[in-house]
């Protein structure tokens, strides 16, 4: 990794050495957000920032996600994890706590199209999106040069129908080695097994190239453009065995009119690819969605 990039993430764990992220969701009742208020209190924390969302108040499900500073977090790291559960089941929680300093590893697959790589890296480099990008894999050379400049390992595995076991048990094998937390499918043109998704749940995120769920599939942009289509978009969402049918972390779009070729429309949906995969990976890196069934809720 570039040692200029390395120092800023070395001075953002520093500085949010104290912060930490609670998120549940769990049956809606009351006392939920008093009960949580106190426990932080006790442990001499103070809420920086507070989100919930409920379905329904009679009958629904709750969501909260909390964003607070504690002295000697790190500290206490254990104690917090230990004593919450007991409020949690209370409550019948799902919940999870995160620690800001602890930076989340992320892989980068990608196949020939750069365009979503690019943006990640650019965002990476000018501390947007804070993360250790540990490695980046594709089943074709051209990411090489942009990799190795950064001083980020590079794998080339080719990928077919064909040799899909054995790339994937390679692919499971570096994604194990480097301890990653998030997948990041930027442009990555195959399709993951059942295994391979399983072993990952939610924790892979995938750009599409139309607004889902219209024009799923191969060629999206020959086929909107056939139906003279007056908007085009993208979507993010995590990947499922369902495909294309994840559940949906950011959506964009643009107008478009019969004016524009088919060139035009893949030149324009570029574009929103590359936006909308940052902002839902940044969304996750800094613990902002909850996955409820199919949906997703981002605070």
């Amino acid at each position: 990794m570039n040692s200029s990039i390395q120092d800023q993430l070395q001075v953002f764990r520093a500085s949010q050495k104290n912060r930490g992220r609670l998120l549940i969701n769990c049956p809606d009742q009351p006392g939920i957000v008093a009960a949580v208020s106190k426990f932080l209190f006790q442990h001499d924390a103070n809420i920086i920032e507070s989100s919930q969302y409920s379905t329904n108040p009679e009958g629904g499900t709750f969501f909260i996600r909390i964003e607070f500073e504690c002295p000697g977090l790190q500290s206490k790291e254990e104690e917090l994890k230990s004593q919450f559960k007991e409020i949690a089941e209370t409550f019948s929680m799902e919940w999870k706590l995160a620690f800001v300093y602890e930076l989340k590893k992320t892989a980068i697959f990608v196949s020939k199209e750069l365009h979503c790589l690019r943006e990640l890296l650019w965002e990476w480099q000018s501390g947007d999106l804070l993360t250790d990008i540990a490695l980046i894999v594709s089943n074709h050379e051209e990411a090489r040069q942009i990799a190795e400049s950064l001083h980020i390992p590079f794998f080339y595995i080719p990928a077919s129908k064909e040799n899909r076991e054995e790339v994937e048990e390679r692919q499971l094998q570096l994604l194990k080695e480097f301890d990653i937390d998030l997948i990041i499918l930027a442009r990555y043109m195959q399709i993951l097994t059942p295994a391979f998704v399983g072993a990952h749940p939610f924790k892979i995120i995938n750009i599409h190239h139309s607004f889902l769920p219209a024009f799923v599939g191969a060629r999206p942009y020959d086929r909107a453009h056939q139906r003279g289509v007056k908007i085009i978009g993208a979507t993010s969402h995590y990947v499922t065995n369902d495909l294309d049918e994840g559940p949906i972390i950011e959506q964009d779009i643009k107008r478009v009119d019969h004016r524009d070729h088919i060139d035009d429309l893949k030149k324009s949906g570029r574009s929103i690819e590359r936006s909308v995969l940052a902002r839902a990976v940044k969304w996750h890196l800094e613990d902002r969605i909850i996955v409820h069934e199919n949906k997703t809720i981002v605070f």
